[in-house]
């Protein structure tokens, strides 16, 4: 994959528009795949100095009101297990928790509780959900009381050990409710942490363990920390953090799937105090080692059902529902920090293709475990072609233990990314969804932008700008690198993007002078396109757009256990899955026919029931290709494949609303080419 991004230190090919509202809109130079850095943004400042300037920043919870599908599962999120696990799980339970303790004695769990109540409480603060923020308030008040004099907090066992991963994630808890409501006591909290953690002995501090390849988790907060308060004993302790951190810079410590979504960020987190550009380029090529082995699969995920493993490629390999959700903000984390625009792709491409099927379509039962093929999700064991023994497969709110937790600030966390901060006080889309951005501008004027749309299952995005008087400031779009027509109306007038000196995934800028009533109106054609997955048998994905296609397979759902208010599922086929497709692939469009229901979305359009789009091809059955006794489809053979079975019409509908999904297919071939699936 090439990588289009620019020095912070040189010029940048974005040129800036400054024109009436009445005026003619001109053409920009160039579409550069990373945003431009000029002027720091003066009230949300992102990194203070020495750090390098931060080229978006995260606004502050709240800003944005998610609406559409997005505001939807947040919603079934608080109705569904994330909102009301304390009744689940007995690692939420307040009473006797070792994180309320002022001894730090009592029920602990280690991750599980820091795990969900960060989710949660983003999930409060995002829905403005009054219940949910009273129940976070009340953990993160007796969390902050319970800290020591000399500023450790939790387990008392733990603070023996040294052992801080879980204290990682509770810090995102608190920065977040600091987002909210400015608690004061937050910083000081933090501060006084971060003064113990320099009297950890060197040799104790980030030991061999979870901590020492997530200590990228940590560096964060201590930048957060840092950039709030401006004390210069924290950048001593950022280097010491980075110095104590698994070695991520020079190759990858560990394959296990969590710590690699993790961890991979690591360098490029450093890269801001270091100023040096080596760092950046390790995260990158972390990143394309661990894909272009292992991740060579449609979703944007890769194969790691524990760990990745040598010889486990193919897309029967599922990836962690925790890794979807570390993947989805070390993306957005990316993307603030480098201002490609490749992170939000990426973002994107697992947001809308692997996470919804990761849970039941209410949102009350997750999985362990989400693969591209996946022909049934039963409870029996599949090791060794899944590494752990037991149920990884079925839909139980009450297992899975860390994704049970940790799937909580998934979409939360994707809502407050929707829109950022860029320098010279504007304003970013950078994640297309339904939503209101109210935020400051220019001189310090708040404007609120409303976003119209119903993307990535349409191609249009309408945006309309309130103010209480006229303001410049620069809007900045997405151009995502699957789209290579976009066009953009302002106030009815062509805005030209069609300049082609720039990179594929681009930002397009509009600097002028807006007011109330004026409109953006973004079009990005969506075409159907093929992917060919050489090193998995030459399969193919069927992609338009952002979205990846998967075959449309008949789904019964069977309750299991004794959980009436909170049922497990096991789901079987009920219709074949063992095709092959009949695709030109050199004109996949010429292949398929797309089906687009008219009409409002579905609350819940990820089901194969209410998906709005449809793709309809043709196929032929592969009698040969059956189904494994341990629940899998076979293996895949290579591609292409001599059939002779009746040409058949085919559905395939967005793979992320696909709970069984056929989403890496073999493809029909002639002549000497075309092999005999053994």
């Amino acid at each position: 994959m090439q990588y289009a991004m620019k020095s912070f230190q040189t010029a940048f090919l974005l040129s800036f528009l400054a024109v009436s509202t009445t005026a003619p809109i001109a053409a920009e130079i160039a579409r550069p795949a990373v945003a431009e850095t000029n002027r720091p943004n003066a009230f949300y400042p992102g990194n203070r100095a020495p750090l390098i300037p931060s080229a978006f920043v995260k606004l502050p919870i709240g800003s944005i009101k998610p609406s559409g599908w997005v505001q939807e599962q947040l919603l079934m999120m608080a109705n569904g297990f994330v909102g009301h696990l304390p009744e689940i799980s007995k690692w939420c339970k307040f009473e006797g928790s070792a994180w309320t303790s002022r001894n730090g004695e009592g029920e602990f769990g280690w991750e599980e509780l820091p795990y969900w109540l960060k989710g949660f409480t983003d999930l409060g603060y995002v829905l403005n959900d009054q219940r949910i923020i009273g129940e976070s308030r009340r953990w993160i008040d007796a969390i902050i009381d319970a800290q020591r004099p000399d500023g450790y907090f939790g387990s008392k066992t733990n603070a023996v050990t040294f052992d801080i991963w879980p204290n990682m994630v509770v810090l995102q808890a608190l920065r977040s409710h600091y987002e909210a409501t400015r608690d004061p006591r937050v910083p000081a909290f933090m501060t006084r942490y971060c003064k113990w953690l320099t009297t950890i002995p060197r040799d104790k501090y980030l030991p061999e363990s979870w901590q020492h390849w997530r200590g990228g988790d940590n560096l964060e907060s201590i930048y957060w920390l840092y950039n709030l308060t401006g004390e210069d004993w924290l950048l001593p302790l950022a280097k010491f953090n980075h110095e104590r951190t698994a070695d991520w810079t020079t190759g990858i410590p560990t394959w296990h799937g969590v710590n690699l979504t993790q961890g991979f960020r690591e360098p490029a987190e450093y890269y801001q105090q270091a100023h040096d550009r080596r760092f950046l380029n390790a995260t990158l090529r972390n990143y394309d080692t661990v894909m272009k082995k292992y991740g060579q699969v449609p979703g944007g995920m890769f194969g790691a059902d524990e760990n990745a493993r040598e010889g486990y490629y193919g897309p029967r390999q599922g990836a962690e529902t925790c890794s979807m959700v570390e993947f989805m903000y070390s993306d957005e984390m990316l993307l603030g920090i480098t201002g490609d625009a490749v992170w939000a792709d990426r973002c994107e491409e697992i947001a809308f293709n692997s996470l919804p099927a990761s849970m039941t379509p209410d949102l009350k039962g997750l999985h362990y475990l989400t693969a591209p093929n996946q022909i049934q999700l039963d409870r029996t064991n599949k090791a060794p072609m899944i590494e752990n023994d037991g149920d990884m497969f079925s839909y139980n709110p009450h297992s899975y233990r860390c994704c049970q937790h940790n799937v909580a600030f998934g979409w939360p966390y994707y809502a407050e990314h929707l829109w950022m901060a860029t320098p010279n006080n504007g304003l970013a889309a950078v994640l297309y969804a339904a939503s209101a951005v109210t935020a400051k501008v220019a001189d310090g004027t708040a404007v609120k932008i409303t976003e119209k749309t119903d993307y990535p299952f349409e191609e249009s995005v309408e945006f309309s700008i309130e103010s209480v008087k006229a303001v410049s400031f620069p809007l900045t779009l997405r151009i995502p690198n699957w789209c290579n027509q976009p066009t953009i109306m302002v106030n009815g007038k062509p805005f030209d993007t069609m300049q082609t000196t720039g990179p594929k995934g681009a930002w397009v800028t509009i600097n002028r002078s807006w007011g109330t009533n004026d409109k953006v109106r973004l079009e990005l054609p969506m075409e159907i396109s093929v992917r060919v997955w050489e090193t998995n048998q030459n399969s193919v994905s069927v992609d338009r757009g952002p979205l990846t296609y998967s075959l449309l397979i008949g789904e019964r759902w069977q309750a299991y256990g004794n959980y009436e208010a909170w049922p497990a599922f096991e789901v079987f086929p009920t219709s074949p899955w063992n095709y092959a497709l009949i695709i030109d692939k050199a004109n996949p469009n010429a292949s398929f026919q797309v089906s687009q229901k008219d009409g409002k979305l579905a609350r819940q359009p990820w089901t194969s029931d209410s998906v709005p789009i449809k793709l309809k091809g043709k196929g032929r059955r592969l009698p040969q290709w059956q189904q494994e006794t341990n629940g899998m489809a076979g293996l895949l053979q290579m591609s292409p494949v001599r059939a002779t079975t009746p040409v058949e019409e085919i559905t395939l509908i967005p793979m992320g609303a696909a709970r069984l999904r056929i989403s890496a297919f073999p493809h029909v071939g002639e002549g000497p080419s075309a092999h005999a699936w053994k």
